[in-house]
């Protein structure tokens, strides 16, 4: 199967047509959002391209255009965490995508070993300290990264 997109759409054909046309920025990427399948708990935020984009159609496996490798990056090739797609959504104006997925192995999407990569909460309203300290939530490991990549994740 090839995958291709629809190009030059109007603002109100991006909003009512049923063709796929994502916006890319003017790095060609659109941005990701990743939320778990059955919870719906948000696992990451991520960019895809247009390969990324279609390899995921292609095979049901969430893949990214990885910013810090400046590569394709399937996720779960290094730790076997492997993100099947269940749904793939786009919003409004396709310059988003949403995935809802199950992950294989231990449910780990962070490369710290936790569930959710937005493991800490900001203090807002009266909470908010001079130094703006986070707090942990959701924090719990559930593998060592060590383990996984060779070298502690940072």
């Amino acid at each position: 199967m090839s995958v291709t997109f629809a190009e030059g759409l109007s603002k109100s054909d991006l909003e009512d047509r049923l063709v796929l046309a994502p916006r890319f920025d003017a790095s060609g990427l659109v941005t990701c959002v990743v939320t778990d399948a059955e919870s719906g708990m948000v696992l990451m935020l991520a960019h895809m391209n247009a390969e990324a984009l279609a390899a995921t159609i292609e095979t049901r496996e969430a893949h990214y255009w990885s910013r810090s490798r400046n590569r394709l990056w399937k996720k779960g090739e290094d730790s076997g965490h492997v993100q099947d797609v269940v749904e793939m959504r786009v919003d409004c104006d396709q310059d988003a995508v949403l995935l809802k997925v199950r992950v294989r192995g231990t449910g780990a999407s962070c490369h710290t070993g936790r569930v959710s990569c937005f493991y800490r909460t900001v203090p807002l309203g009266d909470k908010v300290s001079p130094d703006l300290a986070l707090s942990f939530a959701d924090a719990d490991r559930l593998f060592d990264p060590a383990n996984i990549y060779g070298k502690t994740s940072g």
